[in-house]
């Protein structure tokens, strides 16, 4: 058996475009080109990188709610990219998401009662009425709403208060997993903190592992165990979050890191502007995807890929520097 619960390897998710104007030709925009990490029962990853970089695709793609186009996800050791699709619903109770948005992500026209009942009986569905009704007040008080709200529907909620009911429902089928994506990026900055400490307080009691997206390095710094850079598809750096912050290796990581605030005035940092734009994805660069924009490239960054290299013990980078 292996220690690792999520193993991804060389994941890649392409979707088809149209060429010229009677689209008889097809190009391939590379939302998830060739990601690649690990995952441990009860530990946090966090995934950060520009909007359009691919975070939320590759959540969606290691739970095949988007097919991926190539590479291996092995759960609990079980290849589930080409797991036939009445196997992978039963499989799918241990893998659940949180999505960004609390407003879309739930049912206007499902009372919270019934959008947990609908959950619980994925699980179990033999549950009897009264054993349906004991396990919503029980969920509604885990995640720290009040068992009597169990009637109302979604718009009598707050925006905090739906991503907890949002937060229920994940939990209502006991999962290992959650994929959280941008959970907290819709909330009031308020409440963003209590959401993630809920999120910590049930990963501890429940030892549950997590994915967590965002492009908020503060909040992936307080809520991860190990972060993932991602740029233009790929992993660029992955480390342990002190040995990121500390310490970044890759040049569009030490760019991303300088932008941080920093609280003590007394500190100065240099600021690293990044020149250019992010490639179009349909007609990434050859070589390193970041060569164009990085401040210490070689020719050998503009036609080789380069491959992830363990510089320290557990923080692995992808580049021509440290070859």
């Amino acid at each position: 058996m292996s220690d690792w619960l999520l193993e991804v390897e060389d994941l890649k998710t392409y979707f088809p475009v149209n060429k010229g104007l009677l689209g008889g030709k097809k190009d391939y925009i590379k939302a998830v080109d060739g990601v690649t990490f690990r995952l441990k029962q009860g530990e946090t990853l966090g995934i950060v990188g520009e909007s359009g970089c691919g975070k939320s695709t590759t959540g969606r793609s290691i739970l095949r709610l988007i097919n991926p186009t190539g590479g291996s996800v092995k759960f609990a050791g079980t290849e589930i990219t080409t797991m036939p699709h009445s196997e992978l619903r039963k499989l799918r109770r241990r893998m659940q998401i949180v999505f960004q948005d609390p407003y879309s992500s739930l049912n206007p026209r499902m009372s919270v009662s019934a959008i947990l009942n609908e959950a619980l009986s994925v699980r179990d569905h033999f549950l009897n009425l009264a054993d349906r009704k004991e396990q919503v007040m029980d969920l509604l008080q885990l995640v720290g709403l009040n068992p009597h709200l169990a009637d109302r529907y979604p718009h009598e909620f707050s925006g905090g208060q739906r991503q907890r009911v949002g937060i229920a429902r994940a939990l209502a089928v006991q999962p290992d997993l959650i994929i959280a994506d941008e959970p907290v990026s819709a909330l009031d900055v308020s409440i963003q903190a209590q959401i993630l400490n809920l999120l910590q307080d049930l990963q501890k009691r429940l030892r549950l592992a997590f994915i967590f997206i965002s492009h908020d390095l503060s909040v992936v710094k307080h809520f991860s165990d190990r972060i993932a850079v991602m740029y233009l598809g790929g992993v660029v750096e992955i480390a342990g979050k002190q040995q990121l912050f500390s310490k970044p290796y890759h040049p569009y990581s030490q760019a991303l890191m300088s932008a941080v605030p920093i609280l003590n005035p007394s500190k100065k940092r240099e600021r690293i502007v990044l020149h250019g734009d992010v490639p179009n994805p349909a007609n990434p660069p050859q070589g390193c995807t970041f060569h164009p924009r990085c401040m210490y490239r070689m020719d050998l960054c503009k036609s080789v890929r380069p491959a992830p290299i363990e510089v320290e013990t557990g923080h692995v980078v992808s580049c021509h520097l440290y070859t």
